[in-house]
């Protein structure tokens, strides 16, 4: 399988396709906001684009796990719901499998490579990202808010969030035979 960001991916399905042993892609929807359904049209309509360049739609990374969910807010209830209804129209969708990312906006991971002048440019509050798929629903101002907010989650907090939403959600995965990861 081959990542592939939508119809704004400057790597073409088409081209992807032509690949040797490449069968499959793995995808989401972009044009809805982080922690909202998304629409069995969407979902439909980006099938038949998969489908249509001749590779298999059953892999999503991501369906975007909301701040408040990692955040332990209470209105996290309202996006784990959400989240439990995209796995139902996904697998409705033949998907099998949905990557999730449930690290926190700023929590000082380490990377395989480190580039000074790259990271110089991607400072999320004052320059422009340049990383693929990046999660460009906030505003530098929401961005500075949601930094504010993970000052008071500490790693035990996090995994304490994680373990709550993995409670809510596996089960619907189980249910509709969708594999997460």
């Amino acid at each position: 399988s081959f990542r592939w960001y939508g119809k704004k991916d400057p790597v073409k399905l088409e081209y992807i396709r032509q690949i040797p042993g490449m069968y499959s892609i793995v995808t989401a929807i972009y044009d809805v906001p982080v922690g909202e359904v998304w629409s069995q049209e969407s979902i439909n309509s980006l099938k038949e684009e998969v489908e249509k360049a001749g590779l298999k739609f059953d892999v999503i990374e991501s369906v975007p796990v909301h701040e408040d969910i990692k955040l332990g807010l209470p209105t996290r209830e309202r996006y784990i719901d959400n989240y439990k209804e995209n796995i139902r129209r996904l697998s409705k969708a033949g998907v099998k499998v949905i990557c999730y990312n449930f690290m926190p906006v700023a929590d000082g991971s380490t990377a395989l490579v480190y580039y000074k002048e790259q990271l110089a440019r991607m400072d999320p509050l004052k320059g422009e990202l340049s990383m693929p798929g990046w999660d460009s629903s906030y505003t530098k101002d929401q961005l500075a808010q949601v930094f504010t907010k993970y000052k008071e989650v500490d790693e035990e907090k996090l995994w304490s969030n994680l373990e709550y939403f993995l409670k809510e959600i596996i089960p619907v995965a189980e249910e509709y035979d969708v594999k997460m990861a």
